[in-house]
């Protein structure tokens, strides 16, 4: 078979570029090709799943942009697909008096990145929260959430598919070669 594009690897980055790559360009023929017999199957399907509120990126920082903003379209997306997650939050705790001036300045970090819900906890709301931890204050943050991701990776193949999109599994890419791009007059140029 020919394809107007390939995206190698159908691990959840690939996969969704693929997807996003069909919705913007319909009129051309796409596949993601990957080695392996399933979809994510190296660090997409063995990762820790956390889903990060944005708290440690530099405010203004495109990083801290995307991981905001990418933790409200996880949820969105999620929701929209039927997807299982906990929205479990996150406690960052200092145990020492010269932790809490930067547990201080990351919950001002966190601010005026715009992370949703985040408030400074003394030692017995820590305990309320969690009985096992002690601490002298903790910033919690309770939009840090898990996921499965290899299930958001299985999502993101079934919307490409059902976009017209082709993938084929156990398909190892050896060489590739440069093509001549298409004329700028082509349909989707």
């Amino acid at each position: 078979s020919s394809f107007d594009v390939a995206v190698v690897g159908a691990g959840i980055v690939g996969l969704a570029a693929a997807r996003e790559l069909i919705q913007r360009h319909p009129s051309l023929s796409f596949a993601v090709l990957e080695k392996e017999q399933e979809l994510a199957h190296h660090q997409s399907g063995h990762n820790s799943g956390v889903i990060h509120s944005g708290i440690y990126y530099t405010p203004g920082s495109l990083k801290a942009k995307l991981c905001v903003e990418g933790a409200a379209l996880c949820y969105k997306y999620c929701d929209q697909k039927g997807i299982p997650y906990k929205q479990c939050g996150k406690l960052i705790v200092a145990v020492e008096h010269d932790e809490i001036p930067r547990l201080k300045a990351l919950y001002e970090r966190g601010l005026q990145n715009n992370v949703p819900g985040l408030k400074l906890i003394g030692a017995k709301e820590i305990q309320e929260k969690e009985p096992f931890c002690r601490g002298l204050m903790a910033l919690d943050s309770p939009y840090t959430g898990i996921v499965d991701y290899k299930q958001v990776a299985q999502s993101y193949a079934r919307d490409f598919q059902e976009a017209g999109g082709t993938i084929l599994t156990d398909f190892e890419v050896t060489n590739m070669e440069m093509a001549k791009e298409s004329s700028p007059e082509s349909e989707d140029g």
